[in-house]
């Protein structure tokens, strides 16, 4: 049974105590290991119920990840919150919990998705997810491959669905940098730097998720051998540890194919039920 962090402090902790090696041998070691291409959006709830299936992989020593956001509700596909909004992500809230047991707190459904002031948008909580990525932090950074990312996106996750906070404020996104322990002025300023870029980084993952005739988000890619698998999650949701063996069963096969059909996901015009 793969142990699964229960709070997105105690992901940090484990996610502390792997980062021990010199970002070096990190990158180094990445370059060898098979890699599982993770595409998602911060404010995709399919997203947030394969979110315990993202971090039992990330557990797996034999396995590196690597982040790819989409921007799903960004630009022209920012979203006030408003009575309709609330009416159409509820019922998928909803399903996610009774099917993974995932947290929603009251705070989210009584709070956020009541204040009409509130904003959806993708792009600041991905500026901080690209940023925790690449900043160095105790040991260096792993620009995108490890686990910082990742931590980040499970305590904005949290923050969003769990505590109801506005996770499109800078101010909210600097205060859980710093939960994490990152320092509050270079946070800051490496979100700066990654608001330079990321819309070439939403360029580049629409295109790989294009030539990899991906739907929607999450999507996954397991890169092994040289071949590139896709990877259907929908039987596992829920299931973290049934997940993390199968992927290590395909870590032997070099070609397997993983239909798609059925699966959950969202996309900018929306999410299936």
């Amino acid at each position: 049974m793969v142990k699964i962090a229960t709070s997105a402090k105690g992901l940090w902790q484990g996610v502390e105590a792997a980062d021990s090696t010199s970002s070096t041998a990190r990158r180094d070691n990445a370059a060898r290991k098979p890699l599982l291409n993770y595409y998602f959006d911060p404010l995709c709830g399919w997203c947030y119920a394969a979110a315990p299936l993202i971090h039992a992989a990330a557990e797996c020593n034999e396995l590196a990840i690597q982040l790819h956001a989409g921007g799903m509700m960004s630009g022209d596909n920012r979203q006030t919150v408003t009575p309709a909004l609330r009416n159409y992500v509820m019922p998928h809230d909803q399903r996610i919990a009774a099917l993974t047991g995932q947290p929603f707190g009251d705070g989210y459904f009584n709070g956020l998705l009541l204040d009409e002031s509130a904003v959806f948008d993708s792009t600041p909580p991905t500026l901080a997810i690209l940023a925790a990525a690449g900043m160095d932090w105790n040991v260096g950074g792993d620009e995108g491959i490890g686990q910082r990312g990742l931590a980040m996106l499970a305590r904005i996750q949290h923050a969003h669905y769990a505590e109801g906070q506005r996770i499109a404020d800078g101010t909210v996104l600097l205060s859980l940098a710093v939960e994490l322990g990152f320092e509050s002025a270079a946070f800051a300023q490496a979100m700066t730097e990654q608001a330079a870029k990321v819309d070439a980084h939403f360029t580049a993952t629409r295109t790989a998720m294009n030539r990899q005739q991906l739907r929607g988000f999450p999507s996954l890619v397991l890169e092994n051998q040289g071949v590139q698998q896709v990877i259907d999650i929908s039987p596992y949701l829920g299931k973290p540890a049934e997940f993390v063996q199968f992927i290590r069963s395909q870590l032997t096969q070099a070609s397997a194919n993983a239909a798609t059909e059925g699966a959950a996901f969202c996309t900018p015009e929306g999410c299936t039920v």
